[in-house]
């Protein structure tokens, strides 16, 4: 049975910085959240990899663009943006649209995002398994996700319990 991960991509698999203007493609500087590539490389052979967003500025290709410039982009299969959608999270369509052009059933998908209400919570009304990345620790009620972890490394094993 096919499974897919989706993931949210500014600061879940990429830093943000909300004061460089335009598409991350075209910042002069680019980084890694820290432990994503590790959990990637050890989940990629496993699952279908997907990467999501709602990014403002970017669509698909210049997301693409982006995540080639730390090599990112080798791990993940598809690539979605809100602007090629046409539907932003939280709405559930934009996960069902996802799990549809995927081929995938939203029970068989687990979304890793950094925002509860906008990466968790319409992806855990499609029916998808949930994981909030609170990389800062902030408190709060996250009753809709699946797991909390704070740090990506962590990814992998709270994966296998999901599964």
């Amino acid at each position: 049975m096919k499974q897919a991960l989706i993931f949210d991509w500014g600061d879940t698999i990429m830093r943000d910085f909300p004061e460089k203007p335009g598409p991350m493609s075209d910042w002069d500087y680019v980084e890694w959240i820290p432990g994503a590539e590790k959990a990637l490389q050890q989940l990629c052979d496993t699952y279908i990899m997907v990467i999501a967003t709602n990014a403002g500025h970017s669509n698909a290709e210049t997301m693409i663009a982006a995540l080639k410039r730390v090599g990112a982009d080798r791990y993940f299969r598809y690539f979605f943006s809100s602007k090629d959608l046409m539907y932003e999270k939280p709405d559930v369509r934009f996960f069902e649209t996802i799990a549809r052009k995927i081929d995938i059933l939203p029970q068989h998908c687990v979304m890793i995002g950094n925002l509860y209400e906008k990466d968790i919570v319409g992806a855990k009304q499609c029916g998808m398994s949930t994981v909030l990345f609170n990389e800062k620790g902030e408190k709060g009620d996250y009753a809709m996700a699946d797991a909390v972890i704070h740090a990506m490394v962590d990814l992998p094993d709270i994966i296998e319990h999901l599964r």
